[in-house]
């Protein structure tokens, strides 16, 4: 098995970080926040993931798995290197590569023989190019002349779900040009050879576009639905029939025919803005990726129009409390990063409500995401305290305490029975037998 280093202890680098360990290699997971690795060192983690502590802690155990600040150090005990640093969006959005840059050019400084340079983060094509030219250039300035090759090998990990897309993943993609690194790659994964995993091996431009293209086709499916749901309302079609009787399609399928308030997270709005400015830099615009960008936006703000209409139309959300169940962008994730609750709480407090609300495990991150409008918004601790006194419940987010709840509770605390179902959680029949006015997405 390989020796391994992990750049970076964000969502990526310390999923693949522990499951790597998980599959039988020593891995040393890099980080330069010096108080972030001192919590992984105590036992801490960092980010809410299902499973991932237990992994975590199993692989310290072993030895397999330990957490450092010194990326010299590690680098020259390591024979891959897996860069799995931030890629956020630049102003015109496009990734911004600094800090795979940065990392590049320090293994570089550091490596003593023979090192595979792995790029785990998502990042636009031509980026292997660029790491390769990176790390011959601070080669030269050590005059030093030592063998490496650069890898592209994206993650297809579904926030959540991460530690069993890593374990048991529908392909593993090798973009790589020597067949030293692609046999010391599949060494890597070699746990995954007894589930017959699927290898797709293939250059490192193709590797880099498997996965913008991969997210970018997900958020266009999304939307379709969404579109669709939004159609269904004005001509009273019901789109979950609509949707159930799509996914029958095998050429469909049902995955991701989920209408809801629009997409979030950290990939698909980062990978969407991305896949639209490659396009656009080669000449060949990608207009259905450009135009799911717009619909998506639109439909966070339909929600909040719904919402004003469902309580009486313009003007009426003023002085109005509604209580927001869910906060992250789906559940079983603390993540905020373009969560739909942001645009729409902020959207809400803009027409004059106030805001109770409540979320698992985002709370936390959503109390300076939604900072600019901090007066407008309470947090509470659990779902039916924040429904106490409210004029309307919105469920955001689907999580599992949401989906069963005591609907003769829930409208003996809210002021009036206005129930809006933004993920089409419950059978519209159920809930307006209890007396409630019920609104959902696409019904």
């Amino acid at each position: 098995m390989a020796t391994i280093t992990v750049a970076g202890t964000g969502y990526v680098g310390l999923v693949s970080g522990a499951c790597l360990a998980d599959f039988g290699n020593s891995v040393i997971c890099v980080d330069n926040n010096a108080s972030k690795i001192e919590t992984l060192k105590k036992g801490g983690i960092p980010i809410y993931e299902p499973g991932l502590d237990d992994v975590v802690i199993r692989n310290v155990a072993s030895g397999r798995l330990t957490f450092s600040t010194d990326m010299a150090s590690s680098v020259k005990k390591s024979d891959v290197i897996f860069i799995a640093v931030g890629t956020p969006p630049a102003d015109d959005g496009s990734a911004d590569l600094k800090y795979v840059e940065a990392v590049a050019r320090e293994v570089a400084r550091a490596m003593d023989g023979y090192k595979v340079i792995v790029d785990k983060s998502t990042v636009p094509v031509g980026t292997g190019r660029k790491v390769k030219g990176w790390v011959t250039e601070e080669l030269a300035k050590r005059g030093a002349s030592i063998p490496f090759d650069v890898v592209s090998n994206p993650e297809f990990l579904r926030e959540g779900s991460a530690v069993q897309d890593f374990t048991h993943p529908d392909r593993v993609v090798i973009g790589a040009e020597g067949d030293k690194a692609k046999a010391l790659m599949k060494d890597v994964y070699r746990a995954l050879y007894i589930n017959e995993t699927p290898y797709i091996e293939t250059n490192i431009e193709t590797a880099e576009m498997i996965k913008y293209a991969s997210n970018s086709f997900l958020a266009v499916k999304i939307t379709f639905i969404n579109e669709v749901a939004n159609l269904c309302e004005k001509v009273g079609a019901n789109v979950q029939d609509v949707a159930k009787a799509m996914g029958r399609d095998g050429r469909i399928g049902g995955k991701f025919l989920h209408p809801g308030p629009g997409y979030g997270g950290s990939c698909f709005p980062k990978d969407t803005q991305a896949m639209a400015r490659i396009g656009r830099d080669w000449g060949e615009p990608l207009s259905i990726v450009e135009t799911t960008i717009e619909a998506n936006e639109r439909q966070k703000e339909r929600m909040v129009s719904k919402i004003e209409s469902g309580l009486g139309g313009e003007g009426s959300l003023k002085g109005k409390t509604i209580a927001c169940l869910g906060l992250a962008f789906k559940p079983n994730t603390d993540d905020m990063r373009e969560a739909p609750a942001i645009s729409i709480i902020e959207g809400l407090a803009a027409k004059g409500a106030k805001i109770r609300a409540c979320d698992p495990a985002a709370v936390k991150e959503a109390s300076w995401r939604l900072e600019s409008v901090k007066n407008a918004v309470e947090f509470v601790e659990g779902e039916y305290e924040t429904l106490s006194g409210c004029d309307a419940a919105v469920l955001m987010t689907e999580w599992n305490q949401y989906r069963n709840l005591d609907l003769d509770r829930v409208k003996s605390l809210l002021t009036r029975p206005v129930f809006f179902d933004l993920r089409n959680v419950y059978k519209r029949s159920d809930v307006e037998a209890k007396g409630f006015v019920y609104y959902a997405v696409g019904q």
